[in-house]
């Protein structure tokens, strides 16, 4: 099931908060015990940092994924439709050389 933008960006949210709530944790414990809670805190801290990075690289390679069929759907657009375009462009100045014509 595909997330929606906004459930995308509510989770990374929550984990970067996630990472930086057991940073500061660490912090503490790390300046007042060097025993078995830091080194737990700190293995907490290196599991949660691995998780955002993968994220983060999941999600980037979606947004490139998308950014590349964007410009390969533009680029095969403007290509089939070239003609259709400059013919309008020379129609509608074709249009207004009439009108201005008249004008005078």
């Amino acid at each position: 099931m595909a997330k929606t933008a906004k459930e995308t960006k509510e989770k990374l949210i929550k984990d970067f908060r996630s990472v930086i709530a057991d940073t500061e944790e660490l912090m503490k414990f790390v300046s007042n015990e060097g025993g078995g809670k830091a080194q737990a805190l700190r293995d907490k801290i290196d599991d949660n940092l691995r998780g955002a990075k993968e994220y983060l690289q999941n999600i980037e390679g979606a947004v490139v994924d998308k950014s590349r069929v964007a410009a390969r759907v533009t680029d095969d657009y403007v290509h089939e439709n070239a003609w259709r375009t400059i013919g309008l462009a020379v129609g509608v100045g074709v249009l207004i050389g009439l009108l201005m014509r008249d004008r005078e």
